[in-house]
């Protein structure tokens, strides 16, 4: 069967038209829908997961009665856009690129992965048990799809992730692991004129906490926090009774960054403004991907398989966190960016590069076939 770009356009487009942002169930039931009617097509075993308020998990299987997966490959069915998105900049493309929402971030990562398993003779795949699992929630963290997708990868001996390979068409061996944590103060509020002193300002206490989380930052080892949102008072003639603050957690190092959530945690219990209460929710959490050992026996493995289809692998470690966080912490071999090359993420400017749509077909399908022989 031969690669059809236009063919493959025409499969990709109802993919993109549709707006699924997180959350947004109805769109995701659509996506559901359909990459669930490809594989139903395929003679593969499709399980329906409730993910919650985020909607609906797929997971297939080749063999659903097996016990171990030789490879796992994960993709994700929402995207960062609004209702309206799909509207206002449907899918286009011109002679190189493809664009729209969630057009290599990753809706061509999941088509690739059908291209792929549909390419396959019957004979590799009879020696292979895959799962492929899509969720409704990556770009929040995954939060109602982790405990599913890490409870299916501890079986598994390989996890592939179809996210776009980056714009130079590197791979991704190491992604930054990720905290969200929101901060409530609590104090009293008093006149500004009359009786400052028995008020108690929850805004000086924030004030306070930004500077010591500002000096947990370490450049050096790529441990970073970032407030990034403030909020609070009342009225300029009022002692504040209540402020919030947002911070963003980057790390490279999981050790590094539980002595910083410990930190955290401790400064509730001496607050600087006497009087004020401090609560600390942490919202969103993904470990770091740092390549172990056997990790980087399947990266020699990709760069020979890159080498056979003409493709000259090269390796990144972004900033950004993945599915690929998750399912790496239990010490499973875990790449990704094996989808198509696009950038642009999570922007009007979001591209997919047609010419790499098939050599990242092959280059999926040659590394499946070697993981079967």
């Amino acid at each position: 069967m031969s690669f059809s770009l236009p063919d493959y356009l025409e499969e990709l487009r109802p993919l993109i038209d549709v707006d699924c942002g997180t959350l947004t169930k109805e769109g995701i039931e659509v996506i559901a829908n359909q990459m669930e009617e490809k594989y139903l097509d395929l003679g593969w075993n499709v399980k329906r997961i409730d993910c919650g308020i985020a909607g609906t998990g797929l997971e297939v299987r080749n063999k659903p009665d097996a016990e171990t997966i030789d490879v796992m490959l994960i993709g994700h069915m929402d995207t960062v856009f609004p209702i309206g998105t799909v509207a206002a900049r449907p899918m286009t493309f011109d002679e190189k690129r493809a664009y729209g929402p969630g057009v290599s971030d990753m809706k061509s990562g999941l088509l690739n992965v059908v291209y792929v398993l549909r390419e396959m003779d019957k004979e590799t795949l009879d020696k292979l048990s895959i799962c492929v699992c899509m969720n409704p929630d990556e770009e929040i963290g995954s939060l109602h799809s982790e405990t599913w997708l890490k409870s299916v990868a501890v079986n598994a001996k390989n996890v592939l992730v179809a996210e776009a390979a980056r714009a130079d068409g590197s791979l991704v061996k190491a992604r930054k692991g990720m905290a969200r944590y929101r901060l409530t103060f609590a104090g009293k509020a008093a006149h500004a004129g009359n009786e400052p002193q028995n008020g108690r300002s929850a805004i000086t206490e924030m004030a306070n906490w930004i500077l010591a989380v500002n000096a947990l930052t370490n450049f050096e080892t790529g441990t970073t926090l970032n407030v990034g949102v403030v909020k609070g008072g009342a009225g300029a003639n009022i002692v504040p009774d209540h402020a919030e603050a947002v911070i963003d957690v980057r790390f490279w190092d999981n050790d590094e960054y539980a002595a910083a959530d410990a930190t955290i945690r401790a400064l509730t219990e001496t607050p600087f403004v006497e009087g004020v209460t401090i609560t600390v929710d942490r919202e969103a959490h993904k470990p770091s991907m740092v390549p172990s050992e056997k990790t980087e026996v399947l990266m020699a493995m990709v760069e020979e398989t890159g080498k056979e289809v003409g493709i000259d692998i090269t390796w990144q470690s972004v900033g950004g966190g993945s599915d690929a966080n998750l399912t790496a912490v239990l010490g499973i071999p875990t790449l990704d960016g094996l989808g198509p090359i696009g950038a642009g993420f999570h922007s009007a400017d979001e591209y997919l590069e047609l010419d790499s749509i098939e050599p990242r077909i092959q280059l999926l399908k040659k590394i499946l076939t070697k993981i079967a022989g």
